[in-house]
C-alpha cells in the first residue's frame, strides 16, 4: 500500500482561533488522502528566527518527500513573495522572509521558486490570510503530485540570513548567545560541543559559563542530575549547550531572554595558555 503524502504545518497562529483548522480544510479538500502533522503552532508571534530554528530541528525526522508548510508571515499582503523550495529529500512552502534560512545553511542542494501560478490559489485572495488562500492550496496540489516547476520559475535572490555563530575571543574564552528559551525555561545557546571540545575530553578542565553576570560551573548529562535550584549546563537534544535547572526555569532564575550573551571560560592552564 503506498505511503500517504506527509505534510507538516508550522505557524505562529496558536490553536485558539480557526486559522490552523481552515488551512487543514483547504489542503484536505484538494487531497483527502494527505497526512497532516502539526509540527508547531506556538512559534513566537512574528518571529521568523524562532520558526527557522523550530523547522531546522525537526524537518529531517520526517520521511523523504515530506512537504513542510511554514507560515510566519508578518509581511502578509505586501510585495514579499511566496516561495517553494526543494532539497534532495524535502519540499518547503513559505513566505520569502528568511524563514527557510537554516534550511539553506544545512542543505547542500536547494532550488527555490517564486510561486506565481495563481490558478492554484483560492479566489479571491485575502490580503491578510495567504496561509489559507495561497500557501495551503499550493501545498494541497503539490501533495497531489503537481510538479514543482508548474508553480513558478527558479529564483536566486531569495531572502536569507546567517544564524549567529559563537566567537573565539581568546584561547580560553568563547562567546555566544542564547538563541531560544524553550517552554521549560531552558536557555538554548548557539554553542556546540565542537566549539568547546575541552569540556568533553576524558579529563575536562575547570570552567565557568558567564551569563547576565552570573556563573555556571557544572555540566550534567541529564536534567534530573541537577540539584534543586542549581543552575547547570547540559547538551540538549538539539546539539547545543543549554543552561537549565531541574524542574524550574533557568530563564526566570537568571532573568535572561533570547539574545543574551554567554561566555564559556576555560581555566587558562588547561586551555594551554602561556604560564608565567
Amino acid at each position: 500500500m503506498p505511503r500517504k503524502q506527509v505534510v507538516t504545518l508550522t505557524t505562529d497562529f496558536g490553536t485558539s482561533d480557526h486559522f490552523v483548522g481552515v488551512m487543514k480544510g483547504v489542503i484536505i479538500n484538494i487531497n483527502p488522502d494527505v497526512e497532516l502533522v502539526d509540527l508547531c503552532h506556538n512559534v513566537n508571534s512574528y518571529d521568523v528566527f524562532d520558526a527557522a530554528f523550530t523547522l531546522a530541528q525537526s524537518y529531517r525526522y520526517f520521511p523523504s518527500d515530506t512537504i513542510h508548510l511554514v507560515v510566519i508571515d508578518p509581511g502578509v499582503g505586501t510585495a514579499r513573495r511566496p516561495i517553494l523550495a526543494r532539497t534532495l529529500e524535502y519540499k518547503f512552502v513559505a513566505p520569502d522572509n528568511g524563514v527557510l534560512s537554516l534550511i539553506y545553511e544545512r542543505e547542500e542542494t536547494v532550488e527555490v521558486r517564486h510561486i506565481t501560478a495563481d490558478h492554484y490559489f483560492l479566489n479571491p485572495v485575502s490580503s491578510t490570510f495567504h496561509a489559507r488562500d495561497i500557501f495551503s492550496p499550493v501545498v494541497g496540489w503539490l501533495s497531489k503530485g503537481v510538479e514543482v516547476d508548474k508553480f513558478g520559475d527558479p529564483i536566486t535572490d531569495y531572502v536569507k540570513f546567517s544564524s549567529p555563530k559563537p566567537k573565539q575571543v581568546s584561547e580560553n574564552l568563547i562567546k555566544g548567545v542564547t538563541i531560544k528559551v524553550d517552554k521549560f525555561g531552558n536557555l538554548i545557546t548557539n554553542i556546540t560541543p565542537q566549539d568547546v571540545p575541552q569540556l568533553f575530553s576524558d579529563n575536562p578542565p575547570p570552567f565557568k559559563i558567564v551569563i547576565n553576570s552570573q556563573e555556571v560551573t557544572r555540566l550534567n548529562l541529564a536534567y534530573s542530575m541537577g540539584k534543586p535550584s542549581e543552575i547547570f549546563a547540559i547538551v540538549g537534544s538539539s546539539g547545543f549547550l543549554e543552561i537549565c535547572t531541574n524542574r524550574g526555569s533557568a530563564a526566570k532564575a537568571l532573568n535572561v531572554t533570547r539574545g543574551a550573551e554567554v561566555g564559556v571560560m576555560i581555566e587558562s592552564d588547561a586551555a594551554g595558555a602561556p604560564q608565567g
